[in-house]
């Protein structure tokens, strides 16, 4: 079974969205091993100042780093990534999804992600040109993967 790892930056409070994405985690058990790894928000004691995010943004880089399984190819949600359609992106997944590590998506926290991050990734996927908050991008993340196997198992629910 494929496995895919999601780990986001933050905890999802707000309970209309757990609810969602719960929805999303119980109806991917049926096409892969899913598992959400929660990665502490590192606290910006100033926001706006420019070291002190790049300091939040590094102590949330080591975070991630740590949640990812070796060998897992690496998507990492970024605004400056490419967009895709959802057929694209199904084929991406499809293309990618056999890998011994698996896939593991990576979503960053309000300031998004540290450079070496974004390095580190195999692929780097904008979700759209609009910016959502981090806990809406996934939920939407985690539809998206769903509906790319409801493509790739070539079902109705994509349309």
């Amino acid at each position: 079974m494929v496995k895919i790892r999601i780990v986001a930056v933050g905890k999802i409070r707000e309970k209309y969205l757990a609810e969602a994405i719960g929805e999303y985690q119980k109806r991917l058990g049926r096409f892969c091993s899913l598992e959400i790894a929660e990665a502490a928000e590192a606290r910006n004691l100033r926001e706006g100042d420019p070291a002190c995010v790049d300091r939040q943004l590094l102590e949330e880089a080591a975070a991630i780093r740590r949640r990812i399984a070796p060998g897992a190819y690496l998507i990492a949600a970024d605004a400056g990534g490419e967009e895709l359609g959802s057929e694209e992106f199904a084929a991406k997944l499809r293309s990618v999804m056999e890998r011994p590590g698996g896939v593991a998506f990576v979503v960053g926290g309000s300031n998004g992600l540290h450079p070496d991050v974004k390095r580190l990734a195999d692929y780097r996927l904008s979700m759209s040109r609009m910016t959502f908050p981090r806990q809406l991008a996934r939920l939407i993340l985690m539809e998206q993967i769903y509906r790319a196997f409801k493509i790739i198992g070539n079902e109705s629910y994509h349309k």
